[in-house]
This record gives C-alpha cells, structure tokens and sequence, in this order.
C-alpha cells in the first residue's frame, strides 16, 4: 500500500515566520542558495530542502535531522538570494527552535561544552599556547581561562539562562 503524501502544516509554518524568519515565503525555489552554498559542497546539506519543507510546514523533515547544523552561517546564500530570502536568519530560527524540543547537532552540543566548561567555545591547544609564548605573550590569555571569577560568572549565566541543560550539561 501506498505511502500517504505529507500534509502541509501551515501552523508550524506560521510560527517559524513569527519567531524571526519573515522573508520564508520570499523564496521561490530557484536553487542559488544551494548552488552557491559552500557546505553543500562538502556535505548532504540542501539549503534549499531545508527552506521548503518550512514553507510546507514539515516540522518532522527539519527539527531533529542534521541538516540544520551543517550551515555555518557564511551568508553567501543570502547574498546572492534574488528575492532577499533571509536564508541564514530562518536557520538560526529553526536551530533555535529544534533546540527547544532537545535537538542539537553533535559538534554544537560538543561547543557548548567546552564554552560551558571553559567559558570558550574552542579548547586552548599546546601549539597556541606555544605560539603566545613565542611572541612574547602569556599562555593563556586573560578571558576565562586564566580568570577564575569570570568564568563562574560565564557558568552562572549559562546555568540561569538554562543552557547547560539544553546541551546535556555537558
């Protein structure tokens, strides 16, 4: 027996365009995001799928899939969008959305880890400590890493704005 074909859902459809993505229905699927997108070119990332299956209210194609991590926000497709179709504002809006319902790609959570631990988003290595020595600088530079008290204000806003629950308390 045949599959049923997906319903449009214009309420999910509707609040993705109210939480900050009101240039969706602008797109009229001419592809130059997806032909210009420099993650696509290396992933299975589809920019353009992505923003149809908002217009079509797909919620279940686009929330929990991985699709959404893969943009790195570079704004090239907004750039060349010929209708002005706020491509990277309605990822961040469907990030921010499918982090709601408990969906974060692997290395985002991995991210937040490390800014939750940290108060950086990115680990120190050896080699950069090195190389701050080299040009006569400190090891480590005076963020978070060196400043004790500042990295438990970072980790107090962090625990009150309920992020490190988001990402698993990582």
């Amino acid at each position: 027996m045949a599959e049923k074909p997906k319903q449009p859902n214009p309420e999910f459809t509707n609040a993705v365009i109210a939480k900050g993505a009101d240039t969706l229905n602008l797109c009229f699927q001419c592809g130059t995001c997806t032909g210009s997108c420099p993650s696509g070119r290396l992933t299975a990332f589809r920019v353009r799928k992505v923003i149809r299956r908002a217009q079509l209210g797909f919620k279940d194609d686009i929330l929990p899939t991985d699709d959404l991590w893969f943009c790195t926000t570079c704004y090239t497709c907004h750039e060349r969008c010929p209708r002005g179709v706020e491509i990277p504002d309605i990822i961040l809006t469907l990030r921010n959305m499918a982090v709601a319902e408990g969906h974060m790609g692997e290395m985002h959570k991995k991210g937040a880890g490390y800014l939750l631990k940290t108060g950086h988003l990115v680990p120190l290595s050896p080699e950069y400590k090195e190389k701050r020595k080299s040009v006569g600088l400190n090891e480590t530079p005076p963020t978070t890493l060196s400043d004790k008290k500042a990295l438990e204000e970072v980790q107090k806003l962090i625990k009150k704005t309920g992020f490190d629950k988001l990402i698993g308390g990582a």
